[in-house]
């Protein structure tokens, strides 16, 4: 026996899809409060001392958050290369916009108390903001088009081909839709950072910071409420027509899709995975009631839960397909004909098996030895510090 069936191929294809959600996951739960705290920055923090003790309490910990962003890159790369060629080439602007706000973040870090003028330090702080609002808003449109369905088609040889000029491919993820679901994202991370500062700061930034979280709470669950009741009746869904291959070539062509329904019709046929959206507005609700408390610990794992829900309701109502087509609904990817081969996922499992439990060894203990708040008296006595 060869050692790579000691697992079914079409076992390991769903083990890498919930890999993939746990990737992606991981990010929002850890990069997630740092753009919060970025597109906090200028209205929790009003002097120039609480701005800095705001970009301490994420400045020893966003590069190793960061890592779970390349993870989740290199995963789509490897395990799924079509929906990496697929979406990388359709969403290359926004793409771009993404990372050119990701590289603000850093820049920010580093030279915003590099000197005392205070022109200068409002335009890094106007960078930070960005570095985490233009994020967390992208990233919310790609999953509503991803849920609206990408204009592609692939041609026999499985090339992605997007139809119009190459800015009407940005232009064309601004829809309506997107832009809800563009909007549940960045008030749900904005939430997220004001829980981390109720957690990691004191004196005004915290109490700011409890004062607005509700808010974008609230916010984040309406808006996740009307996505829902959009999903309804505004968008229709996919399904697989004929008989499903689990176990056969990564060719999307050779398997039959068509527009019908809706995506909420998952939930008649798996009612099981209505625990991902209870997780969602639980986890939000409680959030933003927990910030109105006094308890530091608990707004934070309650917004953990939230976006766990929110990211898991995405993957599991539209499972098994990834990323449907509106153009040529058979060339939609889905978890069934858009992975790598056999051998290439047992090799990466076997990898993550190996450095999995190290990358959260080691980020346990980053945090555990980073545990307590940031107060404003040890910003004063390190005026010479980093950040």
């Amino acid at each position: 026996m060869i050692l790579h069936d000691l697992i079914a191929f079409d076992t390991l294809r769903v083990i890498w899809w919930l890999l993939l959600g746990v990737l992606l996951i991981g990010f929002a739960l850890t990069d997630g409060f740092d753009m919060g705290v970025g597109a906090l920055l200028p209205f929790v923090a009003r002097t120039d001392l609480e701005r800095r003790q705001a970009i301490n309490t994420v400045g020893p910990v966003w590069e190793g958050n960061q890592v779970w962003f390349i993870l989740g890159g290199g995963a789509i790369f490897a395990a799924w290369p079509p929906l990496y060629a697929v979406s990388f080439s359709g969403f290359y602007l926004a793409m771009f916009a993404v990372l050119a706000a990701l590289i603000l973040r850093p820049a920010g870090f580093k030279y915003r108390s590099k000197r005392e003028s205070r022109a200068w330090r409002s335009a890094w702080d106007w960078a930070l903001f960005a570095g985490g609002a233009v994020p967390a808003l992208i990233f919310g449109v790609a999953v509503g088009n991803v849920l609206v369905g990408v204009p592609f088609h692939l041609t026999p040889d499985l090339m992605p081909m997007y139809d119009g000029p190459f800015y009407a491919k940005f232009l064309g993820l601004l829809n309506p839709f997107s832009l809800l679901a563009g909007l549940v994202s960045f008030f749900m991370l904005l939430q997220h950072g004001a829980a981390w500062l109720a957690l990691k700061s004191d004196g005004m930034v915290e109490t700011r910071a409890r004062r607005m979280g509700p808010l974008f709470g609230y916010l984040a669950a309406a808006g996740f409420a009307l996505a829902g009741l959009w999903l309804a009746i505004g968008i229709d869904g996919y399904a697989i027509s004929g008989s499903i291959v689990t176990d056969g070539p990564s060719n999307p062509l050779l398997s039959g899709v068509e527009r019908s329904g809706s995506w909420l019709d998952a939930y008649g046929r798996r009612p099981w995975i209505a625990v991902a959206p209870v997780m969602g507005f639980l986890g939000i609700l409680m959030a933003a009631r927990s910030l109105s408390g006094q308890s530091d610990v608990a707004p934070l794992l309650w917004s953990k839960l939230g976006i766990t829900g929110v990211i898991s309701t995405v993957g599991l109502t539209m499972f098994p397909f990834i990323l449907p087509s509106t153009v040529d609904p058979n060339a939609s990817l889905t978890v069934w004909d858009s992975s790598s081969s056999h051998l290439t996922l047992f090799v990466m499992l076997v990898s993550t098996v190996i450095f999995m439990p190290m990358i959260l060894a080691y980020t346990a203990w980053v945090y555990r030895v980073l545990w307590g708040k940031v107060t404003l008296e040890e910003i004063e006595d390190n005026s010479d510090s980093v950040y």
